[in-house]
């Protein structure tokens, strides 16, 4: 056969288009003969690769294809993405300006730098009062609920969720705050558990909550571990904060082995099932109060 009619029967052969990847002098298309193809074939055999389809790309349409891609495959939104980057640098923008006020109203000697008065507390009370009332109003639907509220704070988006979890919070916020203020630290331990350790408990236990507590299936063993470490840790750092400032002294190696044990069984507390009158936003805390008061005080 001469190379004309060889080549012929190749391309009735391989009868489908190849994708845009392989050039037009690839390698896969040039075959070498080692035995020569009969002269006469009554029929030649022929197939094709369906779904193979040849398609021109560009390297702009590729950018935006892979952007969709990512986004779809990643759970992004761009605008919700924009719109949190924006909230972010704007509250980042106003929290610095507002300590720049202080500054220069402390630096000319408007406002006093610190405040040495017991009757403080009730100013550093007064702020989750306000968010005490505006849950009860909410909860008890007094006005058209907030649904931004309701959906930030509850699991069912039921207002009536308001009046416990979220309400048990910031009552033990301004009880913390009027009783023990910063001269005990009975309350720094007990906001610290509260906030610190069953915050990150929560967030932990969705996220690797894999492995469940055998006694509540609604609890994860990595919940009840980050309870701990996180308890402990801010804990820690709350305290040493409040003893460099001159609040209270502290025995570092007895308060450490007090605090690891306040810190297990505020842990085991958080662990229990939560029930329509125990929730842990308010049996963490109270009971964390209790004993830090009798190993502490």
């Amino acid at each position: 056969m001469s190379p004309r009619g060889a080549t012929t029967t190749i391309t009735a052969l391989l009868s489908y288009t190849p994708s845009l990847h392989h050039s037009r002098n690839s390698n896969l298309l040039s075959i070498s003969h080692h035995r020569r193809l009969p002269r006469k074939l009554h029929s030649i055999p022929s197939f094709s690769i369906p779904n193979v389809k040849t398609k021109r790309y560009n390297l702009a349409s590729c950018k935006v294809s892979y952007a969709l891609h990512f986004s779809a495959g990643t759970g992004m939104d761009s605008g919700a993405l924009l719109q949190d980057m924006g909230a972010t640098a704007l509250v980042t923008v106003g929290a610095y300006g507002l300590v720049q006020v202080f500054d220069n109203l402390t630096k000319q000697r408007l406002i006093q730098q610190n405040s040495t008065s017991s009757e403080a507390r009730y100013f550093a009370a007064f702020v989750p009062l306000l968010n005490c009332l505006r849950l009860v109003i909410n909860g008890l639907s007094l006005i058209p609920p907030d649904e931004g509220l309701v959906k930030s704070v509850t699991r069912e988006g039921n207002p009536k969720e308001l009046l416990r979890g979220p309400l048990y919070y910031v009552l033990i916020l301004i009880l913390s705050a009027i009783l023990f203020w910063r001269e005990s630290p009975v309350g720094v331990i007990s906001l610290a558990m509260m906030c610190g350790g069953d915050g990150f408990a929560d967030i932990m236990g969705r996220r690797f909550g894999s492995v469940k507590l055998p006694h509540n299936k609604q609890k994860s063993v990595a919940g009840s571990m980050s309870m701990f470490l996180s308890g402990f840790v801010i804990s820690t750092g709350m305290l040493y904060y409040y003893s460099v400032l001159g609040y209270f002294e502290l025995d570092w190696g007895l308060t450490l082995e007090r605090l690891a044990f306040v810190t297990l069984i505020a842990t085991a507390i958080e662990s229990l099932p939560t029930t329509n009158f125990v929730d842990d936003n308010i049996s963490v805390p109270l009971s964390t109060m209790i004993l830090s008061f009798m190993l502490f005080s």
